[in-house]
């Protein structure tokens, strides 16, 4: 099922990616013609992103109808994400950012039940021109998370694997993320933005959570 939402938000995605691209290529060109040097040095931005949150690594316990144990599954839950991105360009090449979110609705697998309070995101990137009105960017920081976790029947056999779990998941807070992503710009500084990658890492769990989102940012 995970892998559904994936294609299904890429398959959405991507199709109007090429449809803006050709919308919107010949004002860009005239734009360009008409403005042929655009910095973004010193500008500022603002984004409002949404998409969702893979939780992977996670394993459920394999019992038969005799109640045996017969191995482990591994299982990637997802819950959506509402994210609200603040950041300047410090040089042609480089910016920097801060982001703040929270989960909109809980992960499930099972009878445990996983849930991001709220999370705050600092990063450092590089961003470069792949034509006049399309970018691609990296970026690295790091993100401190709170969230919890509830797992129902925890006697139960298929849940053994669940049981380490804190219900202040994660236990470790503080992790390092990592992100790759496109952006179109529309109109002048008014961008829509692809993008993925790694929130955070539970080094307690080894839980990885990977984010797939997309949005509209404006620069001024």
């Amino acid at each position: 099922m995970t892998r559904f939402y994936k294609q299904l938000f890429f398959a959405a995605m991507i199709p109007f990616l090429s449809a803006a691209s050709l919308s919107f290529g010949q004002a860009r060109e005239q734009s360009q013609e008409e403005n042929p040097q655009k910095y973004r040095e010193d500008m500022h931005y603002v984004a409002i992103l949404g998409g969702i949150l893979d939780m992977r690594s996670l394993e459920t316990t394999t019992v038969n109808d005799q109640g045996n144990i017969t191995g482990t599954t591994d299982n990637s839950p997802t819950l959506t994400l509402a994210t609200l991105v603040v950041g300047g360009h410090i040089s042609e090449l480089f910016h920097t950012e801060f982001r703040l979110g929270s989960g909109v609705n809980d992960a499930t697998e099972g009878d445990l039940t996983l849930s991001i309070d709220y999370f705050a995101s600092w990063y450092m990137g590089i961003h470069y021109p792949l034509t006049d009105f399309i970018n691609a960017y990296g970026q690295f920081g790091f993100t401190h998370l709170e969230g919890g976790a509830d797992l129902d029947n925890p006697s139960a056999r298929r849940n053994r694997e669940f049981r380490d779990i804190p219900s202040d998941f994660p236990e470790s807070s503080f992790s390092m993320s990592w992100l790759l992503g496109l952006d179109l710009e529309l109109v002048d500084n008014a961008y829509l933005v692809l993008e993925g990658g790694r929130l955070f890492k539970d080094t307690v769990t080894d839980v990885n959570a990977f984010q797939f989102s997309g949005g509209f940012r404006y620069e001024f």
